[in-house]
């Protein structure tokens, strides 16, 4: 390596930075970050370098001489013109401080890496300037991977760092220090269970060890989105990156699974409508066994599992057991459908109100009366509802909504395969039959404010939206 990674501190010592536009702003955001004394040399300052001295969080001098850079730490220099930024260049090596000056790497002492910041727990990467929009990639998947308050855990254990070297033998500490942050604590901190962990940490140091039981399990109901792996949560991939045993079924895209821990367990359970392969009974307890053993077991579901993915019988089958559980949001397919068609869900004076029903019903209730909330001033979202379509057609129409009304349809909507196709409620169980559409598909359709079936039985014409694509559709 030509430069060697290294952290600096910065507490009482001055960073300079010359220069009083953006790319000078870009250094001071950056610099913020750390407890340094901030000193910006410019004749003028832009805005945002006015606010921060403004602040106190910097301060404001225009003398520019070798003096100004004494004792500093470092200095970024961005005056914006190549000769003066030569020439400050001179100055601070005459002072010998470490300088970076902004797009000359032929001028650098020193490079600023693309950082993780979760403080105290900082990760930073660099490389060597040949390759910016690579290490801003990685850090973009280091973000995804790091929990947002992983930091605060590492700044409990450095506050009791002093109670344990005083209550802990030495040869029970490194058996602690793992049970903090790859055990229990660990997996309740990330989920949210802050002061759980904490309490748990105390304990285990009050007993002058960790507890012998170190396994815990834990279930996660994943939210997997609509199929496209970039639109999980951050959560969700961490849940997927800390998972033991993995249980998905078929609407889950593979691209989805490559995201979990290599050596995950990953267990199918072959759920698509009209063909259980895996009763739910089976799933509720299987998912619980496994997380009685101490492992962390990810329930991965498309879409979000709090719509329409039974997600209470598994919530109830945990509690039951005593097993901690959690629920992580994912993308509906709703939502989803509605961006791939670049429209919008509710609107102002034509639809403010947002159904979300179900085509297909369950064992007690096999043909659900999806449509009874539709009406004026709704927009009703259909899920699992292809196998359905003349029928939910008939009843919409009966209802008053007139034939020629068009109904978005989206078949495996985000995915590589997806489809969007526009009907009529008067065509859509034609479209679906010759569409060959069948499980994996939403149905959206507005019924604006303004439009009653008193209007429909006057034969008020339907009027036109302007959709996304320019074209033009009636609601």
């Amino acid at each position: 390596m030509q430069a060697f990674p290294m952290f600096i501190r910065t507490t009482g010592r001055r960073i300079v930075i010359v220069g009083g536009g953006e790319q000078a702003a870009q250094k001071a955001r950056l610099m913020l970050k750390t407890d340094g004394d901030l000193i910006l040399i410019a004749d003028r300052l832009e805005d945002e370098l006015q606010g921060l001295v403004a602040a106190g969080r910097a301060h404001h001098e225009t003398a520019l001489s070798v003096k100004a850079f004494e004792n500093a730490t470092m200095a970024f220099v961005a005056t914006g013109c190549p000769g003066l930024d030569a020439a400050v260049h001179g100055l601070a090596q005459a002072a010998r401080c470490p300088v970076n000056v902004v797009d000359r790497p032929d001028l650098c002492d020193i490079t600023t890496p693309a950082i993780v910041d979760r403080d105290p727990i900082v990760v930073a990467i660099g490389s060597e300037g040949t390759a910016p929009v690579l290490t801003r990639d990685i850090k973009t998947r280091l973000e995804q991977m790091l929990p947002q308050n992983i930091g605060g855990l590492a700044a409990l254990a450095g506050r009791l760092r002093p109670s344990v070297e005083r209550r802990v033998p030495r040869a029970q500490r490194r058996a602690l220090w793992a049970w903090v942050f790859k055990g229990t604590p660990h997996d309740a901190w990330t989920r949210g269970a802050e002061h759980d962990a904490a309490q748990a940490i105390k304990t285990a140091i009050a007993n002058g060890q960790a507890p012998v039981n170190r396994a815990a399990g834990h279930i996660a109901l994943v939210g997997a989105g609509p199929g496209a792996r970039d639109l999980l949560t951050l959560r969700a991939v961490q849940r997927l990156q800390e998972a033991d045993v993995i249980f998905y079924d078929r609407l889950v895209d593979a691209e989805v699974l490559e995201l979990a821990r290599r050596d995950a367990e990953r267990v199918f359970v072959g759920k698509h409508v009209g063909a259980h392969d895996w009763p739910q009974d089976r799933i509720n307890s299987v998912i619980v066994a496994e997380a009685r053993k101490g492992r962390r077991v990810v329930r991965l579901k498309s879409g979000d599992p709090g719509v329409f993915g039974r997600a209470t019988e598994e919530l109830d089958a945990a509690r039951a057991a005593g097993i901690p559980i959690e629920l992580v949001p994912g993308i509906t397919a709703a939502c989803a459908a509605a961006a791939a068609f670049g429209r919008s869900l509710t609107q102002r004076d034509v639809a403010d109100t947002l159904v979300l029903a179900t085509g297909t019903g369950c064992a007690s209730d096999p043909v659900p009366d999806s449509s009874r909330l539709s009406g004026p001033g709704t927009t009703t979202a259909f899920y699992m509802a292809a196998g359905h379509a003349d029928r939910l057609a008939q009843n919409l129409m009966c209802e008053g909504l007139p034939p020629q009304t068009k109904i978005d349809i989206a078949v495996d909507v985000s995915k590589p395969t997806q489809r969007l196709l526009t009907a009529t409620i008067a065509t859509l169980g034609t479209t679906v039959q010759h569409e060959h559409i069948k499980g994996c598909a939403i149905l959206l359709v507005t019924w604006p404010k303004w439009l009653d079936s008193k209007a429909h039985s006057d034969g008020i014409a339907v009027p036109q939206y302007a959709r996304h694509d320019g074209s033009q559709s009636a609601r």
